[in-house]
Formats: C-alpha cells, structure tokens, sequence
C-alpha cells in the first residue's frame, strides 16, 4: 500500500485525485493539504510515502514545502504537480528535492506508474528535461569520492532503476541500497535522486542515450 498525501489549493483538483486514486488498490490517500504550510505539517503527522505538490499555493509554495519536507523526511518522495510547463518551477522543484514532476493534463494511468515509480525511488526523466536541468541544476564543484559500491548504486539509480532492482543487481538487500542512497546524497550535496542521477549524467556516469536512463 502507496500512503499518498495530496497537496493543491483547489479542493475540486484534491477531490478527483482522491476519487481516482481510491480505485487502485495499491493506494491509500492518508490526507490533503490546501496550502504548502499545512502540506509541511501534515507530511509530519501522517509520514505519507509520496507527496503530490502543488507548486502555485498560499501560505507557502510548493517548492518551499518541497524543501521543507525534504530537508525533515528525505525518506517522504515528492512529486510536483503544475499546470504550466514552467521552467523556474520545474527548476526550483528538482532543486528543493522533489524526485519528479507531472503536469496537470497527465493522463491518469501516467499519472498512477509516476506515483508508483516515486514510491520505488525510480527516476524517470525525459531527454527534454534531463538536458533541460542539467544545464541549471549545479552539483557542488568538489563531491566527496564515492566508494565503488555506492558508484555502482549511482549508476544504476541514474539508470531509472527502483531500489528493489538495485537491490537485484548488486544482490544486497533494499535497506542497504537506501542506506547507500542516502550516503550518495550527503556526498554530493544533494537532496533528491533526481540531482543525483542528473549528476551522474553530467560527470559521464550515464549518458543521456543509454538505455533506460534520462534520454
């Protein structure tokens, strides 16, 4: 069971999101939030597995909440949710933390894989918004060195692969492969997988073409 908190300003968005969403039995919609302050407290009361972030809200903006979120709950996964294909929003959303973003025309099966995918910590990136954020998106100048096994996990995350495959490939259990994850992130200085994996390509780790990663 996918434990999914809905944050978006309009209730009319939140109430056919829970509607749909309730016709999968994989899901379990625990709360909705009308604003990116309430998304905050209500992520730290209902620990939720995915977020689906408004970006355009009151109080506080997704993008801030996003950060919030992500800075007190990294183990929380957060998916923006927009209505225009805006580039300073996709931007700052990736850059807050967020595994990935959708747009609010999404058709609904898409929309049910993403949350499935942020849920397994899989990064799906089209070519267009790879090259898009990697252009914009800046890992420190000098990351700590990974050891092998955690360049092995950068690799095959990068590749869009979900922890339990990772676990398969390098046949260690899905907790290490989060503790390995996590260890990636502090090394690189950054707060989601999707900057990891955009780091990945940006370094030659994974190219841009190769089969199942961002291209």
């Amino acid at each position: 069971m996918i434990r999914v908190l809905i944050a978006d300003d309009h209730h009319v968005v939140r109430q056919g999101l829970r509607m749909y969403l309730a016709l999968d039995p994989e899901f379990e919609v625990v709360g909705e939030a009308s604003n990116g302050q309430e998304a905050v407290e209500k992520a730290q009361q209902l620990k939720p597995d995915v977020v689906l972030m408004d970006l355009i809200m009151p109080v506080m903006d997704g993008i801030a909440a996003t950060e919030a979120i992500r800075g007190m709950l990294p183990e929380v996964e957060v998916l923006a949710l927009t209505s225009v294909l805006d580039d300073g929003s996709v931007i700052g959303a990736v850059k807050a933390g967020a595994i990935g973003y959708l747009l609010k025309d999404t058709q609904a099966e898409e929309l049910c894989r993403a949350i499935k995918a942020a849920a397994a910590g899989q990064v799906q990136l089209s070519s267009q918004a790879a090259a898009r954020l990697i252009r914009e998106v800046r890992a420190p100048e000098r990351p700590e060195t990974l050891t092998e096994r955690e360049t092995e996990v950068l690799h095959l995350l990068a590749m869009g692969k979900a922890n339990k495959e990772i676990a398969m490939a390098l046949t260690i259990g899905e907790t290490t492969v989060k503790t390995h994850v996590s260890n990636i992130l502090m090394k690189l200085g950054v707060s989601s997988r999707t900057q990891a994996a955009l780091h990945a390509v940006r370094i030659g780790l994974v190219s841009e073409t190769e089969p199942g990663g961002p291209g």
